[in-house]
This record gives structure tokens, C-alpha cells and sequence, in this order.
């Protein structure tokens, strides 16, 4: 009897000691969460462009009281090819940059006069440049931003003999209008993106005087010229990443 009593005494015992000795285990700690880097869009940058552009001209004859005598528009399409130089900044999922961008053109168009079909009007744009300010939004290492700006363009205009193509009076210029754009790029390593920009440049009206002995152009001491361009380009960029910090979140 006393020998039943002793062990019921010592499972009771064990029993009530088992949930506390339990919880004065140690509770093994849930692995860390994994550090998953985020791609970081601020630094100076360098790279090349590639592309098509389509130049818009329309050409007109001033006479000395200033009335103007269309000469006939025409669109011409080509190859640009160049380079860009900028700086970015990212701020959350924000990103802002500067950029320089020059290209070398072939868009050259060529059309007979309205007024006078033994003259022909030949427009040649063979270099454009943009200076611009970007805003985009990032997702890691996609961005999508617009951009505007500056821009510049290396011109010449030759009257011709429509006949002969001996060219009567040229003149060149270099025009300053505007720039507005939208681009795609993606980073597929830490320092090299590619991307693709849409571009639409505002050129404006650009008066140019010749003096020439032709008797058809006698009576006109100006033309005017307007012009807008359209480029489409793939872009390269390497990101150097000089005062960039790393960028990481917890998942």
C-alpha cells in the first residue's frame, strides 16, 4: 500500500513539472530575413545611341515687304547615331537626372519649288544635340521617365536648279528650339543599362537672308524655314556610380 502511494506521489510530481521545465528551454530564434539588394539609378553615366530620325521642313521665300511665298514642305527619314552624358539621382522610387546628348544625322530632303518648278529647295540637317532634365519612377531595375530640354541642330539650305542641280545660294545654320521625350531603360547588371527613348524636337521658324544673281530669286531677299524632328533611338549606358550608396530591403 505504501509502495502504490509513494509512485502515484512521483507521477503526480513529474506531471506538473513537465510544462515548466518546458518553458524554461531556450526557444531557438527564427533565421534571419534574407537581404535582397535593390538597384540604385544615382550616378554619372556614360553611353551610346543608335536610331532612326524623320525631319520635318517646310521652306518659304520673303520678299522685301516680308510676304512669304510657300515653297513646299517634305519629310525625310534617316539614321542618327551618337553619344549621352548625364547624372542621376534616386530618392525612394524617384528618380532625377541631367543629360548632354550629341548625334550625328543624314536626314537630307529635296523637293521642287511651288512656285517656280525650274527651282528646287534642298533642307540638310546632319547634327543634333539635347540638353535635358529628367524625372522618372523606378521599379529596381526598371525605369520610366520623360524628359525636356534644349535642343540644337546643325542645318544648310540650298536652292537649286531644278534642271541642272547646280545649286544657286546655300546658307547654313545652327538652330536652338525645344525637346520633349519619354524612354524606357533597364539595368541587366549593377553598372550597364540599355533603354529606348522617343524624342520630338521643336525647331521653330528660322529666317536666313542670301543675296543670288538668278533672276528667279531676284525679287526675294529671305527664307524661312520651319522644322521639327522626330528620333527614336536605342540607347547604352555604363553607370560609373561615384556617390551612390548601396540600396537593400528586408523581405
Amino acid at each position: 500500500m505504501m509502495k502504490r502511494l509513494l509512485l502515484t506521489t512521483i507521477g503526480v510530481v513529474t506531471l506538473a513539472m513537465g510544462p515548466a521545465m518546458a518553458a524554461d528551454m531556450a526557444v531557438k530564434a527564427p533565421p534571419p530575413a534574407p537581404i535582397i539588394p535593390i538597384y540604385n539609378w544615382t550616378g554619372l553615366y556614360i553611353g551610346g545611341n543608335g536610331g532612326w530620325a524623320q525631319n520635318h521642313n517646310c521652306v518659304d521665300f520673303l520678299d522685301a515687304a516680308g510676304i512669304a511665298v510657300a515653297s513646299g514642305c517634305r519629310d525625310r527619314s534617316g539614321g542618327v547615331i551618337g553619344g549621352q552624358l548625364g547624372y542621376r539621382w534616386q530618392a525612394s522610387q524617384w528618380v532625377f537626372g541631367l543629360e548632354a546628348q550629341g548625334d550625328w544625322a543624314d536626314l537630307s530632303n529635296q523637293r521642287v519649288s511651288l512656285f517656280d518648278p525650274t527651282l528646287s529647295t534642298r533642307a540638310k540637317t546632319s547634327a543634333i544635340g539635347l540638353f535635358t532634365g529628367q524625372i522618372g519612377y523606378a521599379w529596381n531595375a526598371s525605369l520610366l521617365y520623360v524628359k525636356g530640354g534644349a535642343a540644337v541642330t546643325d542645318n544648310r539650305l540650298s536652292v537649286l536648279d531644278t534642271a541642272t542641280g547646280a545649286e544657286l545660294a546655300a546658307q547654313s545654320a545652327t538652330r536652338w528650339g525645344g525637346v520633349i521625350g519619354v524612354g524606357f531603360e533597364y539595368g541587366f547588371t549593377p553598372n550597364w543599362s540599355v533603354g529606348l527613348e522617343y524624342d520630338h524636337l521643336f525647331m521653330g521658324h528660322r529666317n536666313n537672308s542670301f543675296t543670288v544673281a538668278d533672276p528667279r530669286l531676284a525679287a526675294f531677299v529671305n527664307d524661312r524655314i520651319t522644322q521639327d524632328v522626330d528620333m527614336l533611338t536605342v540607347r547604352f549606358n555604363y553607370r560609373f556610380g561615384w556617390g551612390s550608396n548601396p540600396v537593400v530591403a528586408r523581405y
